[in-house]
């Protein structure tokens, strides 16, 4: 037995060959087209540029080395890279309470005024100049640091003032995406809550922060990201000395700094160490995708939909 197909209707036929919707959907899909070659071209840019660099340097000691030399071509990333997640955790271990603490404060206890004020203000800092937070960190906080004993009076430069400064710089990220994150949890699963007898406290840290926990797993993976990414205010306020510590206190240089150092005239271009920056470049590239791809895991593991 045959089955008749039935005609397609013709409002159908006439929106899927109207001109006006192909143009914009092939501007569309040229917009998606080029951000992924912008993204190849960067890894191309990288990898091309630092060929030079991974023919004259083995790639067990660049990888393995714990020494940053490039007078005596001693190229080991292993400080620098340990500097960057040791000022991203410190970073997170400032942000993450207080991004989520004004998070719920926003969502759940705020009223629209106080909202309307607090939110602008805070996400006012994300856009503040990231020099004038390593300014800050100069003037205030390792002084602070200082007359707390934590941080000697001789010494100016350490990661922890540099942690803190970029904790605060994303602040904003994880308060605002964890913040539209609780805002998106239905109604009905509060007023459920409530009608059971849960005081405000129990409904924001049982009901509403476990249902949003994909939004702020998010929020908190991109701005680690971001975060292992700073540059000026961690090259103003960690140094410039290499060092393959775990202590906090003692002065630091990251991949970002690194690469300032080096564009901005301490090597000619085509020499060995110009060719180095495009490597740690390439190192740097690679563990922001790899925090990316933990997002993307995570959002998906504590993932809820709501219907």
């Amino acid at each position: 037995m045959t089955t008749q197909q039935l005609p397609e209707p013709a409002g159908l036929r006439a929106r899927r060959f109207r001109p006006a919707e192909q143009g914009v959907v092939l501007l569309l899909g040229a917009a998606a087209t080029i951000s992924v070659l912008i993204t190849v071209g960067i890894v191309f840019t990288l990898i091309e540029e630092g060929s030079g660099f991974w023919g004259s340097v083995s790639l067990v000691d660049f990888f393995t080395g714990t020494e940053w030399f490039p007078v005596d071509r001693v190229y080991g990333v292993l400080p620098l890279l340990s500097a960057s997640v040791l000022i991203a955790v410190l970073a997170a271990l400032v942000a993450v309470p207080i991004g989520i603490g004004s998070a719920i404060y926003l969502s759940e206890y705020a009223d629209e005024r106080t909202r309307r004020v607090v939110k602008p203000i805070l996400e006012l800092l994300a856009g503040m100049p990231t020099i004038v937070l390593g300014f800050f960190a100069l003037e205030s906080v390792t002084p602070a640091l200082q007359g707390a004993g934590i941080i000697p009076s001789d010494q100016l430069f350490n990661a922890l003032a540099a942690g803190i400064v970029v904790g605060l710089l994303i602040v904003p990220l994880i308060a605002s995406l964890s913040e539209d994150a609780f805002r998106a949890v239905p109604a009905a699963m509060r007023e459920g809550a409530y009608g059971l007898g849960a005081t405000k406290r129990v409904v924001a840290t049982r009901i509403v922060f476990p249902a949003a926990l994909s939004g702020v797993m998010a929020s908190i993976v991109l701005a680690l990201s971001r975060a292992i990414g700073e540059t000026m205010a961690v090259t103003l306020a960690a140094g410039t000395q290499p060092n393959f510590t775990a202590d906090p206190t003692e002065p630091v240089q990251t991949i970002t700094a690194v690469i300032v150092a080096v564009s901005k005239g301490e090597a000619t271009r085509g020499s060995e160490l110009y060719q180095s920056i495009f490597a740690i470049g390439l190192v740097l590239f690679v563990v922001t995708m790899l925090i990316n791809i933990a997002a993307t895991a995570l959002v998906r593991r504590f993932r809820t939909v709501y219907h």
